[in-house]
């Protein structure tokens, strides 16, 4: 997802904007620029590639004023070029965009009609195009923009400036997430809290359909209506340790390393004592819950995948699972007491938070389990669940993942003690047992050196298949959706029952088989596939216990073990090697780990 910082009144606004572009990294991009407002008129400077390129091509620039705007591109309308790059302008006006305008080529013939010619090939490029053609005709800056959203269709969060009066600097949203910064001398635009941490004390995050006109000591904010508003400011914690890589190479095996600590953070804001799990804000909406639906998209649906079977295994209720993109468009009939789950790590993804609204407008209590609990899903549903995992910057979520799980594990064991399907014993016993889940996962990134021998030996692969039955399954399809996003090796993850209704075709000696096995009531089942993947030459690597290692052993290249853990903990606990074995192939094939083509951290476009 593209990223956006601004700020007016600063010296030197660029190195603002370089530092905030840089922290925007994570989010996925391929070009970015920056435009400064002075006395001169707008200065802008762009390059495809990473920041340092960009960098590169500021020191030899001078910049006059004391109000600019910085964009990192995720290429939508139009290749990764530096006449696609932001910001897009005219002599007058400077505009940076998250989103998509739908009706551009509406608009664009307008704008050609009028005289007025394009040098890209984006969409967004009919924005100042259009605030330039109201300012011709004498409308305030202000006016020009109001009339320029007004006409706009489709998603945007967008930064503003104005050479004829270069302290003016105007953001709105719709669709696209955007923030307001305050720090002592200067206001500030940013994509989100990680932008402006380093620089700004306190933040409000604007609503949908808001117009913001920031200058160095004021803030105006406008509804969609026109009506002036006030919007709640907050502290903003400084996180600098967390958006940093230390010692690690990435962030990607920070993030996998930091597990142990945010799943005892998630586990701290729920746990109840020695009695369970409790979520008060939700005791009315769990008592009364008919059936659950949990709704996401990639990582997050995996997520969910496993904990549709711990709702109806252990609290018993009927839940069904939906990919978000899909959701709202088959218009489901939803049940009265409906309890519906829209699980997102960052809390803004545009067909997730649709479907979070449909869902409100068929009368389901919703509930955001979400990593930032400012996004617009957690501002928007009935209740929230935050995962706590810390600001996560590697594309490739892995914490965030783990715990989403623990927190609709901790959520589940609630459920079932409220629905009287726990008894107080029972509740008690789950929750001491997910209390090992730090202690057991320490326990599993002991194997990284196994493990990146293993990835090592893999790496050559063309195609691969990760299988398992029961919770192992989806965490098959998720060890298979790492090995694609960041290896870029064809993988698919099947449940390992499917395997001789088609996969098992695909199966020879060039083709590498990751098989989640532990040693549970599946486990005879699922060393059935796995011999007859060893008697068609398969290279195979189990994940497994040492019960099952030890079966299993003679029939495997690589063996990768596991400590004992009850079973509703293993789809945590066997998430950590399929993450390392994706991480170290990456590395040894020498892909960009953190930041993986063609990928966005946050897809806020549909």
């Amino acid at each position: 997802m593209c990223g956006i910082i601004a700020i007016t009144g600063a010296e030197h606004p660029e190195t603002y904007l370089l530092t905030g572009l840089k922290r925007l990294e994570y989010r996925g991009y391929d070009s970015a620029g920056i435009a400064i407002a002075g006395k001169d008129g707008l200065h802008i400077t762009r390059a495809v590639g990473k920041i340092s390129q960009l960098e590169k091509k500021t020191t030899n620039e001078h910049y006059t004023g004391h109000c600019g705007i910085g964009h990192t591109r995720w290429a939508t309308h139009g290749v990764p070029s530096e006449a696609n790059a932001h910001p897009h302008a005219t002599d007058r006006v400077a505009v940076v965009h998250n989103g998509i305008i739908e009706n551009h080529a509406t608009l664009r013939e307008e704008l050609l009609s009028k005289g007025y010619t394009f040098s890209s090939e984006t969409d967004t490029e009919v924005i100042p195009l259009l605030i330039t053609d109201y300012l011709t005709q004498k409308f305030t800056p202000e006016e020009a923009v109001e009339k320029t959203l007004a006409r706009l269709h489709g998603a945007f969060a967008l930064g503003i400036v104005f050479a004829d009066d270069p302290t003016l600097l105007i953001g709105a949203r719709r669709g696209s997430p955007l923030a307001v910064g305050y720090t002592k001398k200067s206001m500030m635009l940013g994509s989100d809290a990680l932008a402006l941490s380093p620089f700004c004390h306190e933040i409000a995050y604007l609503e949908e359909g808001d117009m913001v006109v920031l200058r160095p000591d004021s803030v105006q904010v406008f509804n969609h209506h026109g009506q002036p508003v006030k919007r709640v400011t907050m502290p903003l914690e400084k996180d600098k340790a967390e958006a940093d890589k230390g010692s690690y190479a990435h962030f990607m095996l920070k993030e996998i390393f930091e597990q142990p600590q945010a799943i005892t953070r998630t586990l701290d804001a729920y746990k109840g004592g020695v009695d369970g799990f409790h979520f008060p804000a939700l005791n009315e909406a769990l008592s009364q819950v008919s059936r659950v639906t949990m709704v996401a998209c990639g990582t997050s649906f995996y997520a969910a995948q496993v904990a549709r079977y711990w709702m109806e295994q252990i609290a018993r209720v009927p839940t069904s699972i939906e990919i978000a993109s899909e959701f709202r468009y088959r218009k489901p009939i939803m049940p009265e007491h409906g309890l519906a789950i829209f699980i997102s790590q960052s809390g803004e993804t545009a067909d997730t938070l649709a479907a979070l609204r449909y869902a409100q407008s068929v009368g389901q209590h919703t509930l955001a389990l979400v990593n930032v609990p400012t996004s617009s899903m957690a501002r928007e549903a009935h209740s929230v669940l935050a995962t706590n995992a810390g600001p996560e910057i590697g594309v490739a979520s892995t914490k965030a993942f783990t715990t989403q799980l623990t927190a609709l594990l901790a959520l589940t064991i609630a459920l079932g003690s409220i629905r009287n399907v726990l008894n107080a014993q029972e509740t008690a016993e789950h929750a001491r047992q997910v209390s090992q889940l730090p202690r057991l996962i320490e326990q599993a990134l002991a194997s990284d050196a196994l493990i990146r021998q293993t990835a090592h030996d893999i790496s050559d692969a063309k195609d691969m298949l990760f299988i398992g039955r029961g919770t192992s399954y989806a965490i098959a399809s998720e060890g298979a959706l790492k090995m694609k996003e960041i290896s870029y090796i064809h993988a698919e993850g099947y449940a390992a029952g499917e395997l001789k209704h088609g996969p098992i075709a695909l199966i020879d000696e060039s083709v590498p088989v990751v098989v989640f096995a532990p040693h549970d009531a599946l486990f005879e089942k699922t060393a059935s596939n796995l011999q007859e993947t060893a008697a068609r030459g398969g290279r195979i690597v189990l994940l497994s216990n040492h019960q099952g290692a030890e079966e299993l052993r003679s029939l495997c290249r690589h063996v990768i073990t596991l400590p004992d853990c009850p079973d509703m903990l293993s789809p945590i606990l066997y998430a950590i090697p399929a993450q390392l074995l994706a991480y170290h192939v990456a590395v040894h094939k020498g892909t960009d780990v953190d930041q993986p083509r063609n990928l966005a951290k946050s897809v806020t476009v549909e």
